[in-house]
């Protein structure tokens, strides 16, 4: 496929991905301790399957819930739980969690099998095989991939797109893994498409990584219905509702899902993982991690063990060359700012960045000026600056009349508002609270 997609909207911030676009992915030595949170995704919590004093495996569910949107936990380290109790989350709330001290020998669980063949695995099969793996969206949005993978009957899905994008600023995790490890982003493309009953597969990448483009191309050329497409790097082409209509040139309907159109959208991470998961039978207990940023001594691409913390992954790149200015939970554009190093790596972690005090300064901002910046750059045909107006009055009726619940977040509006009004942030105040109202109408 010859021809570049792309979307209307965007913006083209710096990618500050020269850091760890050539550092291939390093196996992270096991932390003493892990905190194994019990809800890393949307949807139910999980409720412990061990007590404090327990010896457990590599690989050993210690989680689960009974609810269909949720997935189950595992331990990433052999040794003894030590404490269930709440502690903070990458997103910033305090979530039950186990915490084991390692014993250093990383004995596995004794259900920890190759699933076999995947000629040989049903639909059925699959999708159980994906829930019980722990199995959410790696790309962040960490929504169960099982729920996913089953829409209702009166939602035919008629095609896959893998997301290998990765237009996120200073992330090279997706990049790594579509160069290093093809073999399992196929299998894992094949074990959805077969979970999916589709004949048809798109692994989108970005044409800043053509090395990707050419180890996918390769990997696909004798595989039937799987097609590399290469798109347009611009910034936020990895929203999946813009992939869909870069590719397909459907169009999700305002306030629905991909499924409406007929297509599911998986990370490319999360479809390594799921073949990782066929070929070992080991469950989702690592992933890869970019540790980057001016205040990060030697930037690297990690394959850490969920439950590894901040401070301890940060250590394992040389520590802090100066005073961090701010750590965040993924990229610069989309991730969350924390307030502490000492919180777990998690399924949706995709990047740890440290950026230096001067990095760090946040602008002030004056009055909108009506320029239309943020119109032009909205790739969801928003009125960003009318929204955001709304939001700073507490208007939220009128927010919701300009679709605020629309956003995705992305952040261009604010990237090229010339008064450095922080739109995204009041956009998404007015988002939560009109979703918060719609949830207690119901």
């Amino acid at each position: 496929m010859s021809t570049k997609f792309t979307f209307k909207g965007g913006i083209h911030p710096p990618q500050s991905k020269s850091l760890t676009e050539n550092v291939p992915i390093e196996e992270a030595p096991a932390p003493d301790i892990v905190v194994i949170p019990l809800s890393q995704h949307i949807g139910a919590p999980c409720d412990p399957l061990v007590a404090v004093g327990d010896s457990v495996k590599v690989g050993q569910k210690i989680g689960e819930s009974k609810a269909f949107v949720s997935v189950p936990v595992h331990a990433s380290v052999s040794g003894t739980v030590k404490k269930i109790e709440e502690r903070y989350v990458p997103g910033g709330a305090k979530v039950n969690s186990i915490i084991i001290e390692s014993d250093g020998k990383l004995e596995v669980h004794e259900s920890v099998k190759p699933k076999g063949n995947l000629e040989d695995l049903t639909k059925e099969d699959i999708l159980s095989i994906i829930k019980e793996a722990g199995m959410a969206g790696m790309g962040g949005a960490t929504f169960p991939t099982h729920v996913k993978l089953s829409p209702p009957e009166d939602k035919p899905i008629d095609t896959l797109l893998v997301n290998g994008a990765e237009c996120e600023p200073y992330l090279t995790t997706d990049h790594r893994v579509m160069v290093e490890k093809p073999e399992l982003v196929v299998l894992g493309t094949k074990a959805i498409m077969k979970a999916l009953g589709v004949n048809k597969a798109y692994i989108c990448i970005e044409d800043n990584k053509p090395d990707a483009i050419e180890r996918l191309r390769k990997e696909t050329e004798n595989e039937e219905g799987i097609e590399v497409a290469p798109m347009v790097t611009k910034y936020p082409q990895g929203d999946e509702k813009r992939i869909i209509h870069a590719v397909t040139g459907r169009v999700v309907p305002s306030g629905g899902l991909p499924m409406e159109v007929g297509c599911v959208v998986d990370n490319v991470g999360t479809v390594a993982t799921i073949g990782n998961v066929i070929k070992t039978g080991m469950p989702c207990i690592q992933r890869v991690v970019t540790v980057t940023g001016s205040a990060v001594e030697n930037p690297k691409n990690l394959y850490l063990r969920i439950g590894t913390s901040f401070r301890d992954a940060i250590e394992m790149c040389g520590g802090y060359k100066e005073e961090p200015g701010k750590i965040i939970n993924g990229g610069p554009m989309m991730g969350i700012a924390q307030h502490t190093d000492e919180v777990p790596v998690i399924k949706g972690t995709s990047g740890i960045l440290v950026l230096n005090r001067e990095e760090a300064k946040v602008p002030e901002d004056s009055n909108c000026i009506l320029c239309g910046r943020c119109v032009d750059a909205c790739p969801v045909y928003l009125m960003p600056f009318k929204i955001s107006r709304f939001s700073k009055l507490k208007n939220f009726d009128g927010a919701d009349e300009y679709h605020a619940t629309d956003c995705i977040e992305c952040g261009s509006c604010s990237y090229v508002c010339p008064a450095r009004i922080p739109l995204k942030e009041r956009i998404s105040v007015a988002k939560k609270e009109i979703l918060t109202r719609r949830k207690k109408a119901k």
